[in-house]
């Protein structure tokens, strides 16, 4: 390890926050893990830091104090938070931690005691209060100013915009709902007032982020409030008259999407769709708890783009969900190469301490959870990015469809998969990633 090791990890290595500390001034580290909502948490917390007078350090030694934000979905992500916090104890030894492991403390005490404090996702007041024991404030009024546009953790031409928290499905693999609550909508002024000062401060693009995006409004029964009603079409419009492109993610396949894609045809959105469709067997679909009318999602893909052709798709699915059998598997293949989807991710089955799909019967063995991927291989993808991309980063030579321009759409930004990526032959999509299944996981899987 190095003398000094950065303290942003992968997650914020793009983080542009300014070094502007003065003597005297208390300074707080961040380490930022898990998906886009988590990256919008730590953005939140950090502003509210440098609102009270602290400094942001960029390494773990100028820190008086280092914030993990943890992942806790999955046993490979609970790992990589513990791993987290062991470093930021090496290398600091002043730690608090937050975000959804958090939601566990005695799982992280019992591995690491000399924490100084444990808070769940969301209790920003908690996470406030435990730095303020931990390196009491010192502002100067005269000096520290709130940024217009609060601190940032992405580059400056695009932010990720989060609509609501929570989630009101019960998919029986996820403990989502469990770890970060129901779905709470943001009113709809201000998530367009927020939208606003991020367009004014040079951002282009806006990622419109939650657990479950299509659902937005629906805990406020869809109310008007200061002349915007808090429904996601008409937040989309409403985004879309900013002049920075609008991004949608995490879209569950609710009728109304249709009512979307026109203001996709108009310009106002992208014409990019980020839908988990996790698999297409009717059966499977049911053992999971999600709509189970495979057949007719295809219909809507098919009405998608006639009303705009331009649009990308992209989504994520599970293999080796218990119960899956090769007859299901196959229907899933099929589905593929019928739906034609610009990106896919494929993950593997994993047992979530919590969730009710562990006591489904028939869990596929550990030894066989790779076998599913394997017939994934060389079949119909059109892959637009990466080892098959042509140069320059268009469609390798073989994409004819449409002229080759589908799916030019997808995010400039999109995460990899790490180690734990695997070149995966071309499949009835253009773009196929795999690796362990993470909810919520941005560029990487997720979703609902």
């Amino acid at each position: 390890m190095s003398q000094n090791p950065p303290l942003l990890r992968p997650d914020l290595a793009r983080a542009s926050v300014p070094d502007t500390r003065r003597a005297g001034q208390p300074t707080i580290g961040m380490v930022s893990l898990g998906c886009p909502k988590a990256l919008v948490d730590s953005e939140r917390i950090l502003t509210r830091l440098r609102a009270e007078g602290y400094a942001i350090s960029p390494d773990y030694q100028g820190a008086d104090a280092v914030i993990v934000n943890t992942c806790g979905f999955l046993d490979s992500a609970k790992a990589e938070s513990l791993d987290a916090i062991g470093e930021a104890l090496r290398e600091n030894g002043r730690v608090i931690v937050t975000g959804c492991l958090g939601a566990e403390p005695a799982y992280i005490t019992g591995a690491h005691p000399k924490v100084m404090a444990v808070t769940g996702p969301q209790q920003y007041e908690a996470v406030l209060d435990a730095v303020h024991a931990a390196v009491p404030p010192a502002p100067d009024p005269f000096v520290d100013l709130l940024p217009a546009s609060g601190v940032s953790l992405t580059p400056r031409h695009y932010s990720y915009l989060k609509i609501s928290e929570g989630c009101n499905h019960k998919c029986r693999f996820c403990i989502i709902p469990d770890m970060r609550g129901r779905l709470v909508s943001r009113p709809a002024h201000a998530v367009l007032r927020e939208a606003e000062r991020l367009v004014a401060a040079g951002v282009k693009e806006l990622l419109v982020i939650s657990q479950d995006t299509s659902a937005y409004g629906l805990d406020l029964k869809h109310a008007s409030d200061k002349g915007h009603r808090a429904h996601i079409t008409d937040l989309a419009r409403d985004l879309g008259g900013l002049g920075a492109w609008v991004r949608l993610h995490y879209v569950y396949p609710y009728p109304h999407v249709r009512d979307l894609v026109p203001l996709m045809a108009e310009g106002l959105v992208l014409p990019y769709l980020d839908i988990p469709f996790q698999h297409a067997h009717p059966d499977t679909l049911r053992r999971m708890a999600r709509p189970a009318a495979a057949a007719r999602t295809l219909d809507e893909i098919a009405a998608w783009r006639a009303i705009c052709p331009e649009i990308t798709l992209r989504s994520t699915f599970i293999v080796g969900y218990p119960g899956e059998t090769e007859a299901e598997f196959q229907t899933l293949l099929d589905w593929m190469d019928e739906a034609q989807l610009d990106r896919v991710g494929a993950f593997r089955y994993e047992n979530v301490k919590g969730a009710r799909s562990n006591d489904l019967p028939d869990h596929v063995p550990e030894r066989g959870q790779g076998r599913p991927l394997r017939p994934l291989h060389g079949k119909g993808t059109r892959d637009l990015r990466g080892e098959a991309c042509g140069k320059g980063g268009q469609p390798a030579a073989g994409d004819r469809r449409r002229g080759g321009r589908r799916g030019r759409h997808l995010p400039h930004q999109g995460r990899r998969t790490g180690d734990r990526r695997q070149p995966l032959h071309r499949r009835g999509v253009r773009r196929a990633v795999t690796g362990r299944y993470r909810i919520g996981d941005g560029g990487r899987g997720g979703g609902i």
